[in-house]
């Protein structure tokens, strides 16, 4: 006989019964029997009551197959449910043995899903903190809402606070049933962060040789709160403390007197705040503190937080120093390339130095700057080199090593693999490169290639990555460099409308710095211009109205014949400037010019020399034009004035990156100068000529020199920037005198205005509002520049720093009033920003120390304003060319 009506079986209080629903017959004992459990075959397993959850994966969970033989009563139905249970998906299990066909079962197994997630709302925070939250959270919707998922919810939320030292927040989950949604629920999650846990004071016991200023340093990222503290609070009576400071006395030393001052006067900057992950971390730094000073065996035997009344924590640290150990005898094994007096001598540790495991690692391996051993066996070629200290000898407290050299095969270079470069040609970057198949490896060579590449200016400097692939069983090696495109080109774009003078306002600048000429015909490379060629273009339209305008033009080829680095430059531009009263010109100025360049580099002294050579012809043409220019006290307004002058220049650039240098120095030295057309003319007196006449033919010879040095400060982001710059511009004939063109006009932020004329030099001095040199400018410049930089973003499309300046700098008239302590100072902050599309935008907040053309310090109108007697304050909004 079959049942044709459903039987349950329930799991109630721990056991099982078997019950008809309530349409079910009575129950037929023979087939079911409590006291007399049957063996029944699988023949069917169905699901049911399933939303989500996939019935194939929820068949799989109970455990049971068709075909397999079960118990009924029995443990297989028990341990079926157990397993859908603890999976947390449900909120009710039942199973159903739908029929019994002779010694066969069909199963029903009917399950209830726990709600979906549908929302989380979080209340009591900021939005900013909420706005972090929600980020993570919303990962966790459509999620059956289960007990694990609460608890997720509450350690996302506890994990974020607790990196931001809020080591006690107080969260309450409330779940509530979406009404709208079928089998849906949210979360309101009301959250009290609390307050920020900080730490008051940490103690060091057992500290006999660590510098407690040191010690406290190098837990960076846990630090004590600033205190100012005349008097150490205590339980000590005053007796005690008056003991105490007796004994002090009598004992003083140098690390006394620190540990006096480090115990009552401490100034964080960073803040303080307890951080758990942080502090096991900066343990271990402490560590390898005592570790890098010889103190090997140091170790914290225990430590305690201690939570405070006031809510922060402090810490007790049991600190066993161990003994101090120095470096023994050292010798070398397997070297055969170099003799051990080098090996020795670059390792540069001497029998009885402090032992410092980390700097015998940077000796031996580590050196960023290349002065280990390794980069000595890299530069030669010997790539499958290893380099093992061993210890051999360890007596009192010295440590005798034996540093073991396996030198190996010298490697060649296979393959040069460049890849990620979308947009410029793939021979732009290869002829940039130091690394050739055939040559050599060279560790070395590969740093320089990857420093060229970033200075082309095309690539990410931070992505551009370099990877030797060894291949040890012909004994040579492939080289990949990985490059990531960024955007070159420049746009400058501004415009308006004159008023009362009429005509367009405004410019349009446009540089390609990755332009290719060669692609000029072929439409398919145009994007919207041929790229890919590593040329620039630079073309710019300025107007002010009828009162000024200027056209530029310039192309670059840096490869003049692809074979060598020739660079080759052609330039033209024209300005005009016009006085003008409402729609009369009254006078005009028209400047055209023309520059042809030529530069190499060279391979002596080193390939970081560069020589230019330049020929340069500068027309002026001028109409009464009014300006405050006089030379003989004439006027300098009319006449046609010709500029022929040819330059040259020698320079040396091994500044590691363009766009922020952390290293390495530029250094120019030029010459720029005319025909000496005096020496050649027999009459020189030009006693009762006009200005026009004198200087028809302009000469002179006009010398510059300029240095420009960086240098990243230790582990920090700070970058540390000196500069030094001169110029001076001589006659061939004093008769004929300096011309008034081709000076130095010193002072403000270094941009030339559409006023500025003939040619003049315009040197940046930020704290003075303008121009402080006489009429005209002068002769002679000197300037000296400290600048201390941070970066905020280094990002490419992107790059943002901060920085603090002290400048000086000042003209002369002739050499006699020369002297280069005798300089206008200033001193201040600013900000860079590099991006991509507009090139370098800065502002500067400088304070000046010293007045301007012998004027006393006073108030300036308008731009500026005045701080008390501390000098003049300039805001500037430019740049300041480097």
């Amino acid at each position: 006989m079959t049942f044709t009506k459903k039987i349950a079986i329930l799991l109630i209080f721990g056991s099982w019964f078997l019950i008809n629903n309530s349409n079910a017959q009575q129950i037929d004992t023979s087939i079911v029997n409590y006291k007399d459990p049957k063996k029944f075959r699988v023949a069917a397993v169905e699901i049911s009551g399933t939303q989500f959850l996939d019935k194939n994966i929820i068949r799989s969970l109970t455990g049971i197959k068709i075909g397999d033989l079960i118990s009924i009563p029995g443990d297989d139905i028990t341990k079926c449910i157990k397993n859908l249970w603890k999976q947390g998906l449900f909120g009710n299990v039942k199973i159903y043995a739908d029929k019994f066909d002779g010694e066969n079962v069909y199963l029903t197994v009917d399950v209830l899903e726990k709600p979906r997630l549908n929302e989380i709302t979080l209340k009591g925070l900021k939005k900013s903190d909420a706005d972090d939250l929600k980020k993570k959270l919303d990962l966790l919707k459509g999620k059956p809402l289960t007990e694990a998922l609460k608890l997720n919810v509450r350690n996302t939320i506890a994990d974020q606070f607790e990196d931001k030292s809020y080591l006690r927040p107080m969260i309450d989950i409330v779940e509530k049933k979406d009404e709208g949604l079928v089998n849906s629920s949210s979360l309101i999650v009301n959250v009290d962060k609390g307050k920020k846990v900080k730490i008051n004071n940490i103690e060091f016991n057992g500290r006999v040789n660590g510098e407690l200023a040191k010690m406290r340093k190098v837990m960076k990222d846990t630090r004590e709160r600033s205190k100012v503290e005349f008097f150490v609070k205590d339980n000590r009576s005053r007796k005690q403390k008056a003991k105490d400071a007796l004994y002090t006395l009598a004992n003083l030393n140098s690390n006394s007197v620190k540990d006096f001052f480090m115990d009552r006067f401490r100034i964080t900057f960073k803040g303080s705040k307890f951080n758990e992950r942080k502090y096991e971390d900066d343990k271990q730094k402490l560590i390898d503190y005592y570790n890098n000073n010889g103190f090997r065996d140091a170790r914290i035997t225990s430590d305690t937080v201690i939570d405070d009344e006031d809510g922060n924590v402090s810490i007790k640290m049991n600190i066993d120093e161990g003994h101090r150990y120095y470096f023994g005898n050292i010798q070398f094994k397997g070297n055969s390339k170099f003799p051990t007096e080098t090996l020795t001598r670059v390792l540069n540790i001497k029998k009885g130095d402090v032992y410092n495991a980390e700097l015998l690692q940077k000796r031996l391996t580590q050196d960023a700057d290349g002065g280990d051993i390794s980069s000595l066996y890299y530069d030669d070629g010997y790539l499958f080199f290893s380099i093992n200290p061993v210890e051999i000898a360890v007596e009192n407290d010295s440590i005798d090593l034996e540093i073991r050299i396996n030198e190996g095969p010298q490697a060649t270079i296979k393959n040069v693999i460049i890849e990620g470069n979308d947009k410029t040609n793939e021979h732009v970057i290869r002829r940039e490169l130091r690394t050739f198949p055939g040559d050599k490896f060279s560790r070395s060579d590969l740093i320089r290639s990857q420093r060229e590449i970033a200075n082309l200016g095309f690539f990410d400097p931070q992505e551009t990555k370099v990877e030797p692939i060894p291949n040890p069983v012909d004994g040579t090696v492939d080289i990949k460099y990985t490059v990531k495109e960024k955007s070159a080109d420049q746009v400058e774009l501004s415009a308006g409308w004159g008023g009362k003078q009429g005509g367009l306002i405004g410019t349009l600048g446009l540089k390609f710095n990755n332009f290719s000429l060669r692609n000029i015909f072929n439409k398919k490379a145009w994007s919207p211009l041929p790229t890919g060629d590593g040329q620039q273009l630079t073309v710019r339209v300025e107007s002010n109205g009828k009162r000024y305008q200027n056209y530029n033009f310039s192309f670059t080829e840096p490869w003049l014949g692809g074979k060598k680095p020739n660079a080759f430059t052609i330039a033209a531009f024209r300005s005009r400037i016009q006085d003008v009263n409402g729609s009369t010109v009254l006078g005009k100025q028209i400047t055209n010019g023309l520059s042809v360049s030529l530069g190499t580099r060279l391979k002596k002294p080193d390939d970081f020399f560069i020589v230019q050579a330049a020929a340069n012809y500068y027309g002026y043409k001028l109409d009464n034009f009014s300006n405050r220019y006089f030379v003989d006290n004439q006027p300098l307004d009319s006449g046609k004035f010709n500029n022929l002058n040819f330059k040259i220049a020698i320079s040396r650039n091994s500044i590691n990156q363009p766009v922020f240098p952390t290293g390495g120095a530029k250094v120019e030295a030029s010459l720029q100068f005319t025909p000496p057309y005096s020496l050649f003319r027999k009459d020189n007196n030009f006693e009762g000529k006009s200005i026009a006449e004198k200087y028809k033919l302009i000469e002179y010879h006009k010398w510059k020199v300029s240095i420009d040095w960086y240098q990243s400060l230790g582990k920090s982001k700070l970058v540390l920037r000196g500069s030094a710059k001169f110029g001076f511009l001589g006659t061939f004939n004093k008769k004929v005198g300096t011309t008034p063109f081709e000076r130095f006009q010193v002072g403000g932020n270094g941009i030339p205005s559409n006023v500025t004329l003939f040619g003049t030099d315009v040197i940046a001095h930020r704290g003075f509002e303008g121009d402080y040199s006489t009429s005209g400018g002068d002769p002679i410049y000197n300037k000296f520049l400290l600048e201390l930089r941070y970066p905020f973003s280094l990002n490419p499309s992107a790059t943002i720093y901060g920085l603090v300046f002290f400048e000086a700098a000042n003209t002369y008239a002739t050499f006699k009033d020369y002297n280069p302590f005798k300089l206008k100072k200033s001193v201040g902050i600013g900000v860079r920003a590099i991006l991509p599309m507009f090139g370098l935008i800065g502002i500067d907040y400088g304070i000046r120390f010293d007045s301007a053309n012998g004027s006393p310090i006073k108030p300036s109108n308008g731009f500026f304003d005045y701080i008390g007697k501390n000098g003049n304050i300039s805001f500037i909004l430019g740049f300041e060319p480097e």
